[in-house]
C-alpha cells in the first residue's frame, strides 16, 4: 500500500481524489463519526436564520426552502449513522465518497444561495445573521470533512467564493471587511486541514505497518524455518480450533503423524546439510498433499503432523495417509547420491480415539509407534486393540513402579550349543517376571513399559546383578551372555554401573558377552560406539542380536567392534527353502569375512539344525537345543551330561 508522503502529493491527492483503498475504508469509518454532525448542526443554523428572517421574508424562503433542506439533511445523517464501512470494499468505500463530494456540491450551493436571497430582506442585524451564518458553516464543514478535504475544499471555495463576490458588489466597507476577515481564516483552517489530513494518512500508514509487522510474526510464528510448513505450534492450536468446532456436532476429523524411517543414518552417514536438504524436499512433497481440509505441519526433527478435517470414512483417510507413505518412499536425490528416507505413520480419528488435544496426539503416536515396529513404511490405523494395549501398559507401568523387582524377577537361562564339540559354551539369560497383580508378565511387555517410563536402567542392572551371581556357579568353561536396552547403551552412567557391576561380580569379563540390537545402535551410533570400547577394553564381548531385521547397515557393521552376530530366528523357518538358506549363507558368509562367531537363533526342529549345520554355523540356540530354565535346572542337566574334555571359551 502507498501512501500520500509529502505536500506537494497531498495536495496532488486532495485535488484528483485519494483512490488507495484502505484509505479510503479509514476515511469513511472517520467520517461517519463526524457528518452526522455536521447535519445537525446545518439544520440547527438554518432554523435560527429562518426564525430572524421569517418577519421580513416571504414564507417560501424561511419555512418552505428551509423545511426541504433540513428534510434532506436529517435522511443524511440517518443514512450516515446507518453506514458501516467496515463492512464495505475498498472499491466501494472510494465510491461512496465521491458520491459524498457531489452531494457536497449541491448542499453548499443550495444553503449558501439560501443564505444570499435572505440577505436581501430584514436590516443590518439580520444581514448581520447571514454573515455569521456563512462563516460558522464554513468552519463547520472544514472541520467536519477533515477527513474528506477534497469536500471540505469544494465548500470552502463555493460558500466563501460567493459570499465575497457578494459582500465586493454590496459596496458596504463593513461587509467587505467581515468577508476578507472571513478569507483570512479560512485560509488558516484550510491550511490546519491538509495538516491534519496528512496526519491522518501518516498514521493508517503506520497501523497498516505495524499489522503487516505483526501477521509477519505471527506466520514466522507458526512456520518452520526449514521446511515452510507450519510448525508444531500452529499445528496444535489448528487441532485446538477443530476439536472446539467439532465438540457440539462429533464432526468427525483425523490426526495422522509421520516419521521417516531412516533419517538418522542418512543424516550420519551424509552429514546435517544432507539431512537438512532431505527434510525440505519431505517438505515439498508434503505440501503437495496440503489443502481441502488437510493441514500439515512439521512437528519436529523428521516427524510431520496431518489434521485432515470433516471425514466420515476410515477407509479413504488411511489411504491418503499410505500415498503420503509411498510418496515419501521415492529416492531423494543428494547430489550423485541418492537416499530413501521412506516413512511410517499412525492416525487416529476424532472422537473414537478420543476428544482431548493429547489423547487424540498420544494414540496416533502411539499408531506410529506400531508402524516402526510391525508395519514399517506404511500408515497403522488407531483401534480398539491398540486402546486394550495400551491400559495394559499402564497396568503393567503401575505394577512396575509398585513392585518390589528384587524379589519379583528372576533369570532364566537358555543354552548355546557348539555343534563342532557338541557342548554347551554359553547360556543367555532372560529376565521373567510375576507379578502378585498381574500375573506372569512377558519380557517384551514389561521390558517396553520400563523403556517407556524410565526404569529400564534400574532393571536393567537388577537383572543383570542376579545374572553375574548366577553365572558364577556355572563351569568357568560356560560364559554369560545378558541384552542390554538400547536406552542402556545411550546412557553413560548406566554403561558405567555395568563396568561396575562386572568388576564387583568376581566373574571373569571374558565369559561376559552382551548382546546388541540394531535399533540400539541406531540411536546414537557414535555413542554406541564409544560405550562398545568401553565395555571391550574390560574384556566384555559384543554380540549383535536379531541381525537381519533392522537397520543392517553393513557400514556400521563393519565400523563396529563385534564379537558375534546372532540371526534371527525368523529366517530360521525359512532355512530349509532356497531363498532362506541363501538369505543365511549369506550372513554367515559376513561373519567368516569380517572374522565374527556367527549365532542361529530359533533352532526348533532337527532338519534346521542339520540345515545351519551344513552352512557352517557352528553355534545355535533354540528350543531344540534347550528351553529357558532357572539357573538350578540348568546345572541338573549340566551335571547329567558328559564333561567336556577341555574347556571351550567363545
Amino acid at each position: 500500500m502507498k501512501f500520500i508522503r509529502g505536500r506537494k502529493e497531498l495536495l496532488s491527492g486532495i485535488v484528483s481524489g485519494y483512490t488507495d483503498p484502505e484509505a479510503c475504508i479509514h476515511q469513511l469509518m472517520e467520517l461517519r463519526k463526524q457528518i452526522p454532525s455536521l447535519y445537525a448542526l446545518l439544520s440547527i443554523n438554518a432554523c435560527a436564520l429562518a426564525f430572524t428572517h421569517y418577519p421580513f421574508a416571504p414564507a417560501w424562503l424561511t419555512i418552505g426552502l428551509p423545511g426541504l433542506m433540513i428534510a434532506l439533511c436529517v435522511v443524511r445523517a440517518i443514512h450516515w449513522w446507518r453506514l458501516r464501512p467496515q463492512d464495505i470494499a475498498g472499491a466501494r468505500a472510494l465510491k461512496r465518497l465521491r458520491g459524498t463530494s457531489l452531494l457536497t456540491i449541491l448542499f453548499s450551493a443550495l444553503f449558501v444561495g439560501w443564505a444570499m436571497m435572505l440577505n436581501g430582506y430584514g436590516g443590518p442585524f439580520e444581514q448581520g445573521h447571514v454573515a455569521i451564518f456563512v462563516a460558522i458553516t464554513v468552519i463547520a464543514c472544514i472541520f467536519c470533512l477533515t477527513h474528506l478535504p477534497f469536500a471540505a475544499l469544494l465548500v470552502t471555495f463555493i460558500v466563501i467564493g460567493v459570499f465575497l463576490i457578494h459582500c465586493f458588489t454590496s459596496g458596504n466597507s463593513v461587509f467587505i471587511a467581515i468577508a476578507l476577515n472571513t478569507a483570512f481564516v479560512t485560509v488558516v483552517m484550510v491550511r490546519i486541514l491538509t495538516n491534519n489530513f496528512l496526519a491522518f494518512l501518516q498514521l493508517v500508514e503506520s497501523k497498516a505497518e505495524a499489522q503487516r509487522l505483526s501477521e509477519d510474526n505471527r506466520r514466522l510464528a507458526h512456520t518452520d524455518s526449514l521446511t515452510g510448513l507450519p510448525n508444531r505450534r500452529y499445528f496444535f492450536q489448528r487441532l485446538d480450533a477443530l476439536i472446539a468446532e467439532s465438540a457440539g456436532s462429533d464432526t468427525a476429523f483425523a490426526l495422522a503423524i509421520f516419521d521417516l524411517d531412516r533419517f538418522k543414518p542418512i543424516n550420519d552417514t551424509f552429514g546435517h546439510t544432507a539431512g537438512d536438504r532431505v527434510l525440505e524436499e519431505t517438505g515439498r512433497r508434503l505440501q503437495t498433499f496440503a489443502g481441502n481440509g488437510v493441514t500439515i505441519a512439521r512437528l519436529g526433527g523428521d516427524e510431520f503432523g496431518v489434521l485432515i478435517h470433516s471425514t466420515a470414512r476410515p477407509d479413504e483417510v488411511l489411504d491418503l495417509c499410505n500415498r503420503i507413505c509411498t510418496r515419501l518412499h521415492a529416492p531423494i536425490a543428494l547430489g550423485e547420491t541418492q537416499v530413501v528416507p521412506g516413512c511410517s505413520g499412525g492416525l487416529a480419528l476424532y472422537p473414537q480415539a478420543g476428544r482431548a488435544a493429547d489423547a487424540l496426539f498420544d494414540r496416533a503416536d502411539y499408531a506410529l509407534y506400531h508402524s516402526k515396529e510391525r508395519k514399517r513404511g506404511s500408515t497403522t490405523l488407531f483401534s480398539q486393540e491398540h486402546e486394550d494395549a495400551i491400559r495394559d501398559a499402564r497396568a503393567v507401568e503401575t505394577a512396575l513402579q509398585s513392585a518390589d523387582l528384587a524379589a519379583e524377577m528372576e533369570m532364566h537361562y537358555q543354552p548355546i550349543l557348539d555343534t563342532v564339540t557338541d557342548r554347551i559354551t554359553a547360556v543367555e539369560a532372560l529376565a521373567r517376571w510375576t507379578s502378585p497383580k498381574l500375573g506372569r508378565v512377558p519380557p517384551d511387555r514389561f521390558i517396553a513399559v520400563a523403556e517407556r517410563c524410565g526404569m529400564i536402567h534400574s532393571v536393567t542392572l537388577l537383572l543383570l546383578r542376579k545374572a553375574l551371581a548366577d553365572a558364577a556357579r556355572l563351569p568357568p568353561e560356560i560364559g554369560l551372555s545378558f541384552n542390554l536396552s538400547s536406552h542402556d547403551l545411550a546412557s553413560s552412567e548406566t554403561v558405567i554401573a555395568i563396568l561396575a557391576a562386572v568388576r564387583r561380580s568376581g566373574l571373569d569379563p571374558h565369559r561376559i558377552t552382551l548382546e546388541l540390537t540394531e535399533t540400539a545402535l541406531m540411536r546414537d551410533f557414535e555413542g554406541a560406539q564409544q560405550a562398545i570400547t568401553l565395555l571391550r577394553a574390560l574384556g566384555i564381548k559384543i554380540a549383535l542380536d536379531d541381525f537381519g531385521t533392522g537397520y543392517s547397515s553393513l557400514n556400521y557393521v563393519h565400523r563396529l567392534p563385534l564379537d558375534r552376530i546372532k540371526i534371527d530366528r525368523g529366517f530360521m523357518a525359512d532355512v530349509e527353502t532356497d531363498l532362506g538358506r541363501s538369505v543365511v549363507s549369506t550372513i554367515l558368509d559376513l561373519c567368516q569375512n569380517l572374522g565374527l562367531d556367527g549365532i542361529a537363533e530359533g533352532i526348533e526342529t532337527t532338519e534346521q539344525l542339520n540345515a545351519v549345520r551344513g552352512h557352517g554355523c557352528r553355534y545355535v540356540q533354540g528350543y531344540l537345543i534347550g528351553m529357558p530354565q532357572p539357573m538350578a535346572d540348568l546345572l541338573d542337566g549340566l551335571r547329567k551330561m558328559t564333561p567336556p574334555a577341555e574347556p571351550v571359551v567363545v
